[in-house]
């Protein structure tokens, strides 16, 4: 099956069908965060680091990285803040940007091979973007949505991913480096949101065997109790065959929720980070304890 490799300049992840689902942290994006933006664009990036180090200590195996502020320096800004990021952690990082500009400066100082987020099915975009990540050897997420916009009709939105796998293969760029996103909608608002992505994951699984990922959060925008929302949701989405989502690790119910999918699903070995998360701490100090006075014993009764 596909493997999707993403590095840094010490560390590789997969994506890919079979394996562990692969959490890319969502937090180092100041659309929404006032205060994140303001310290930003005031060249303070404590914050920054801050949420990169919280989200790999909470599980991420990769951050997505945006600096996308109105009226800002976006090209500088994101190689600052990916600069900042490579500084105290070894993950691979999403570079994320609608600005071309943007994407190729953080390109051209990344460590290892990023993942480009994004390129659409516009032929603007497909043309300025595609030729680019070729020439960098990265990955790429492709969104399912053209110059119509998005389309309600998972078939179309099939059909966009698609052209942007045919079109990336014309430069060069193999289906295992494209990451499609299928698109999610808030559930609030389309009600059929979950069931159009479920469909489109299996069709992107079987028929055009890439690996895919979402922006899992909107899809409990304006609900309340969302994360337990978001959690199921992202569960079912790796029984229909999803394979990555930029989510925030920091919550818990969306954490466990993907962990006990993967056991469900079979991509967690005997179980073992499932146990390794959830074992009562008191039970393993005991268990190591146990183990240690046994050890003790039977050098004794040897000597």
């Amino acid at each position: 099956m596909t493997d999707t490799v993403i590095s840094s300049a010490t560390k590789e992840v997969v994506i890919g069908f079979g394996r562990p689902f692969v959490m890319i942290g969502e937090r180092i994006n100041p659309t929404g965060r006032k205060l994140l933006a303001e310290e930003m664009k005031n060249g303070d990036f404590s914050r920054v680091v801050a949420d990169a180090i919280a989200q790999v200590e909470a599980g991420a195996q990769m951050l997505d990285v945006n600096a996308g502020i109105p009226l800002a320096d976006e090209p500088a800004l994101l190689v600052r803040a990916i600069k900042e990021v490579q500084a105290v952690t070894d993950v691979p990082i999403a570079i994320d940007s609608s600005i071309v500009e943007a994407l190729e400066a953080a390109i051209e100082i990344y460590e290892g091979k990023p993942l480009i987020n994004s390129v659409t099915g516009e032929e603007e975009v497909l043309e300025r973007v595609l030729p680019f990540v070729a020439k960098h050897g990265a990955a790429v997420v492709a969104i399912s949505n053209d110059e119509t916009g998005i389309s309600e009709d998972p078939n179309i939105r099939f059909d966009v991913a698609k052209k942007i796998v045919n079109r990336a293969a014309d430069h060069g760029i193999p289906a295992s480096d494209v990451i499609v996103d299928p698109l999610v909608m808030p559930i609030g608002a389309m009600g059929t949101a979950g069931r159009q992505v479920f469909e489109l994951l299996g069709r992107l699984r079987d028929e055009l065997k890439v690996n895919t990922t979402c922006g899992a959060s909107n899809v409990s925008f304006g609900l309340p109790n969302r994360h337990h929302i978001t959690g199921t949701f992202l569960a079912m989405s790796i029984g229909a065959g999803m394979t990555s989502a930029i989510m925030n690790p920091l919550h818990t119910e969306v954490k466990t929720a993907i962990m006990a999918a993967d056991v469900l699903n079979g991509q967690d070995e005997n179980c073992a980070a499932w146990i390794q998360a959830n074992r009562d701490p008191a039970e393993a100090a005991a268990g190591a304890g146990g183990r240690r006075r046994g050890g003790r014993r039977r050098a004794a009764a040897g000597s």
